[in-house]
């Protein structure tokens, strides 16, 4: 197999790829990144925040765990076809992420505030012109009632 041919069938497997595989791939992303970054509200407030966001608190291994799952993000990214400058956008992203949530207490504070994985999936749904409305992402609210 020639690199041609193999370049052939890879943009034949892009191309075949639907509209609605690509929706369904679309919101997976998003629920995960919801997940990871605004999954749960502090009662009373506006304040949201994630599963990144609780990982960060252990030291050391947290956001480096964190921004590897967000690479999970990327990859899909780069199966869609995503261009290599946008991607590169969204590693910078989980890279700022990992380095300032590093810092001990205050990074988990960053953590609730940058939300890298949700600035990945709106640099996604840009570039394929989605709205984030057009995405079936409903998850079950788990915030405690007061």
């Amino acid at each position: 197999m020639t690199a041609t041919d193999f370049m052939s069938r890879y943009e034949q497997e892009e191309e075949a790829l639907s509209l609605a595989d690509r929706t369904r791939r679309l919101e997976r992303m998003a629920r995960f990144a919801r997940m990871m970054d605004t999954a749960v509200r502090i009662p009373g407030t506006n304040i949201r925040f994630g599963a990144d966001a609780v990982i960060s608190l252990v030291p050391g291994l947290g956001d480096g765990a964190a921004a590897l799952m967000g690479l999970v993000i990327v990859n899909e990214a780069r199966k869609l076809g995503l261009p290599y400058h946008k991607m590169a956008r969204m590693i910078g992203n989980l890279g700022i992420d990992a380095v300032f949530g590093a810092v001990p207490i205050a990074g988990t504070f960053f953590d609730v505030y940058f939300k890298a994985h949700l600035r990945n999936i709106d640099i996604i749904l840009d570039h394929f012109e989605y709205d984030e409305h057009d995405l079936k992402t409903d998850m079950k609210d788990v915030t405690p009632r007061l």
